[in-house]
């Protein structure tokens, strides 16, 4: 079998979901399945240095002949939105021209950044089924709902043009795919409401290398002693982005109610459009048992969890119904147990509640978020038992060896 994709970014590029690429690759290796990829010169999280040197290359052969990557030209990455909507388009183009090319393809894998990523990848297999004279399949991986996912994070409105554009986009795509794998059942609820048909949809959970993601003793975890933490604490823990959506001002809150609780410590890894605004809130109401400091490197994830006796998901009301957030998986896998402040009808609190592997308060619910801490604070055992509970809900539910096998029986199929 062979898998064309075509792919806006490809290693050494580092997005959230690199590792869920390198993963199923070496799964892919493993079944004797060839990857064909087509990809434009690396720009994002590279060094100059780095896109210079691939600049030269043009085409690369990885695990015998089993990943075959092919490079093409294209201007970097900057932040402007408009810049980067015409990369996109260009990369889509060229894409395009590429993929029509392609020879010997079985399936085309697509995921959905950009949101034209789905429209391109159905247009070249209704290309290559007509050339090959015979269906080829294409396997849609939806990570995000698109054009919800602006709306949510206050980017347009429902009765914008920008609304009714990506709402075309989106269900061109779902029309077209063969299969869209999602990843949670809010997300397939909301596609069947769509009119895509319930046949056509499997979930299957991003996951995490559960040998890589482990709990950390307090005693050996080295952050305590960088940060000037007291390992004899009780830490609420929060790590990721400080922006719009994600409601981060209720740790402030819940801080506050709990300033008389001289152990009870919050400590916050961020960054992102809110940084410095959080900070001056922080400064300004005179907390200081709250603290907040810079994301930590990815290879530090369980360092950063396991610090936590309690980890916060947080979200502003009504985002969080479709979502599930990747890193409530890499929380449960350090053996801490999640506080969300959350969208109670959302997969996530579902998951928690039925697995006890945390504690839900009702998204933008201060008091409900401040009694979960207290019910663990005054508790210890309880926390610890839903810790150890959340380790084995991930290592059998959401772990890398589970995850591949589902994609690689979908692909199969």
């Amino acid at each position: 079998m062979k898998v064309l994709k075509l792919a806006p970014y490809y290693a050494p590029e580092r997005i959230s979901s690199s590792h869920l690429t390198e993963d199923m690759e070496k799964a892919y290796v493993e079944a004797g399945i060839v990857s064909e990829i087509y990809a434009p010169t690396p720009t994002r999280g590279v060094s100059k240095e780095e896109r210079k040197a691939y600049r030269k290359i043009k085409y690369e052969e990885k695990e015998d002949g089993k990943i075959l990557v092919h490079r093409f030209a294209m201007f970097g990455e900057g932040r402007n939105p408009i810049g980067r909507a015409l990369r996109y388009g260009l990369v889509n183009l060229v894409h395009y021209r590429k993929g029509i090319h392609a020879k010997d393809v079985d399936v085309i894998v697509a995921g959905s950044t950009p949101p034209t990523q789905g429209v391109l990848c159905a247009k070249v297999a209704k290309k290559l089924s007509k050339k090959y004279g015979h269906p080829v399949p294409f396997v849609f991986s939806l990570q995000d709902m698109f054009p919800e996912s602006l709306v949510s994070t206050g980017l347009c409105k429902e009765t914008s043009i920008l609304y009714k554009i990506g709402n075309k986009i989106s269900n061109y795509t779902y029309q077209n795919a063969t299969h869209i794998r999602v990843i949670s059942d809010s997300m397939k609820e909301n596609l069947i409401k769509k009119g895509v048909p319930a046949e056509k949809i499997t979930v299957i959970y991003n996951w995490i290398d559960t040998d890589a993601t482990l709990p950390v003793a307090r005693e050996a975890n080295p952050l305590f002693d960088e940060l000037g933490l007291d390992r004899e604490g009780f830490y609420v823990t929060y790590a990721g982005n400080l922006g719009n959506s994600q409601n981060v001002s209720i740790l402030l809150d819940c801080a506050a109610a709990l300033k008389a609780y001289e152990d009870i410590r919050f400590v916050i890894f961020g960054g992102g459009s809110e940084k410095e605004k959080f900070q001056k809130a922080i400064d300004d109401s005179g907390l200081d048992n709250i603290q907040l400091f810079p994301l930590q490197p990815m290879e530090r994830v369980s360092q950063v969890y396991s610090l936590g006796d309690v980890s916060f998901v947080t979200c502003k009301k009504g985002v969080g119904v479709g979502a599930f957030p990747s890193k409530a998986v890499s929380i449960m896998a350090t053996a801490t147990p999640i506080i969300a402040s959350f969208d109670l009808d959302s997969d996530l609190c579902r998951i928690l509640t039925e697995n006890q592997a945390g504690r839900c308060a009702d998204a933008e619910d201060k008091q409900g978020a401040v009694d979960a801490i207290l019910s663990y604070y005054n508790n210890r055992a309880l926390c610890r038992q839903h810790g150890d509970q959340a380790r084995r809900l991930v290592c059998t539910r959401f772990s890398k060896e589970a995850g591949t096998a589902a994609n690689l029986a979908l692909l199969k199929k």
